[in-house]
């Protein structure tokens, strides 16, 4: 089990950052984009018979009154509307023109589909990003990716390594590890760093204690002697002192570590150089097209098997509001707001020592109504590397699409780091053994997921919905931040007999 929750909760409380808060979410006034005549005409261009196609199907779709034969030309359209969208996503690392990056970032094929409040309402969205967050729409997701900047999100299928050859393959998941123990050692000797200050101020406020002494009353040039009290410092600064030694061997090998990583990261990038990184546009296209099929099946997970797989954005489907839309800005602050209430849903730990990791987070211009966590870290860096989750746009409910997300995140972050006994310790463990105990059928992550749905709205609020047994694992394992456990303990006995046993906890030094 957990060294120390108490501790644990202190060093994640420490840890800095947050999600900013936006002023205003949309703009004043909005862009025309959605006006020109011809917006239509050049969202489907430059892709000859793909494009025909494509208009041939709209075509139907559009102008059919039939209910059914609407319902089987929005089926046919699907896939061909996909097709194009991929192609559409080869441009990305160009200059797009408005209607393709509106078609790419909001689904939007023809305007006329829309009404003028959703026409309105899109046109107001902030087109530049002034967030500096990980938070992607899919035009700026695979610009990113084509660029190099952002690694192809993790498949079964070979990636663009097959485009560079074995070697170069090879080299580049060499340099994945090196990069990865290198940014892990720098978060922990930055730990060190910090506990090294601490305990030195400690040490001079001991020593300070120490140096004080009144004057001899008998002989005032002379001053009496350690006080008792004076003498049980000389202990407590041993005890600091050996600390020190142990924190300063400890950094001493975290920088043995970061120079060997430099110089490994250093030593493999020149072998890269050497290997060449032949036809590195064509390899710039296979990453896209590897990451587009990643994307799809993204958005086929957000939709689910009973949901509505319509790629198109049309007003028949989509309700305008601020409050429902998942575009950049609202999304960031539910983020802030998940944070706020879920003390430690970006913290990921690494040798017992904190991190606030913020996921990459890829909005999908979907239907769908689940958020997904397509990976938890990367495999070669569990030290810093991001996550990646993906959210529907046009969900029926954003708050309950982000926080799937995140609870599918939190499973799959505390699963890997229990390895061969997820079943058996910390979050997982716990859970899963009460899941076996109720003979509950299914998958023990959706039932997860749905229970992180309801201890994120429902038990923060002091309504309780959840099991005793899982109330309890949840708050010692993914506790809510000290504001909301304040305010908790003193609603009903249930959470104020919890948040006694985080006090027990921390005075007994866990257990």
């Amino acid at each position: 089990m957990d060294k120390s929750d108490g501790e644990r909760e202190k060093k994640a409380d420490a840890i800095e950052g947050g999600f900013p808060h936006a002023e205003k979410l949309l703009e004043e006034t909005g862009h025309d984009a959605f006006d020109d005549p011809n917006y239509y005409t050049s969202a489907i261009a430059d892709e000859g018979e793909l494009s025909q196609r494509l208009h041939t199907v709209f075509r139907k779709y559009a102008t059919t009154s039939d209910h059914k034969d609407r319902a089987v030309f929005r089926l046919q359209i699907t896939n061909v509307f996909w097709e194009f969208l991929g192609k559409t996503a080869a441009m990305t690392t160009g200059n797009l023109s408005a209607p393709k990056k509106y078609l790419l970032r909001f689904g939007v094929l023809h305007p006329n589909l829309l009404n003028a409040d959703a026409k309105d309402f899109l046109s107001k969205l902030p087109v530049t990003d002034n967030t500096g967050q990980p938070v992607y729409y899919l035009d700026e997701w695979m610009r990113n990716i084509g660029l190099d900047k952002i690694k192809c999100s993790v498949t079964d299928e070979s990636g663009s390594g097959a485009e560079q050859g074995a070697l170069s393959a090879r080299l580049t998941g060499l340099l994945e590890k090196a990069q990865g123990k290198f940014e892990g050692a720098k978060g922990l000797l930055r730990v060190k760093n910090a506990e090294r200050l601490e305990f030195e101020k400690n040490l001079s406020t001991l020593v300070q204690n120490l140096l004080a002494h009144s004057p001899y009353k008998i002989f005032p040039e002379a001053v009496n002697c350690y006080t008792e009290e004076q003498k049980r410092v000389f202990a407590e600064i041993q005890d600091c002192m050996k600390t020190l030694l142990k924190i300063d061997r400890e950094a001493a090998g975290y920088m043995r570590d970061i120079e060997q990583g430099d110089e490994d990261i250093k030593t493999i990038n020149e072998k890269l150089k050497e290997a060449g990184a032949e036809a590195k546009e064509t390899v710039d296209l296979q990453a896209i097209n590897t990451e587009f099929s990643s994307i799809r099946q993204m958005a086929k997970m957000t939709i689910g098997r009973q949901g509505n797989t319509f790629p198109i954005l049309s007003s028949e489907f989509f309700r305008p509001s601020q409050n429902y839309t998942g575009f950049k800005e609202n999304v960031i602050k539910l983020l802030s707001w998940v944070e706020s209430v879920d003390a430690e849903a970006f913290i990921r730990y690494y040798k017992n020592k904190p991190n606030r990791i913020e996921p990459y987070v890829i909005l999908l211009p979907t239907y769908g109504d689940f958020g997904i966590c397509w990976e938890p870290f990367e495999k070669s860096n569990r030290a810093t590397s991001r996550g990646r989750v993906a959210i529907p746009m046009y969900p029926k409910n954003l708050a309950i699409a982000l926080l799937s997300a995140i609870g599918d995140m939190r499973w799959q972050v505390a699963k890997e780091t229990a390895s061969y006994y997820w079943m058996e310790e910390g979050l997982t463990g716990n859970y899963y053994q009460w899941f076996q105990a109720q003979k509950l059928k299914g998958d023990v992550k959706i039932y997860f997921i749905q229970d992180y749905i309801i201890w994120m709205t429902k038990e923060s609020e002091g309504i309780q919905k959840l099991d005793k047994d899982v109330r309890g694992t949840f708050w010692r394992y993914m506790p809510f931040t000290q504001p909301v456990k304040e305010k908790l303990k003193d609603r009903n006995l249930v959470y104020q007999e919890l948040y006694q046993r985080d006090k027990n906890r921390a005075m007994s030094d866990g257990y």
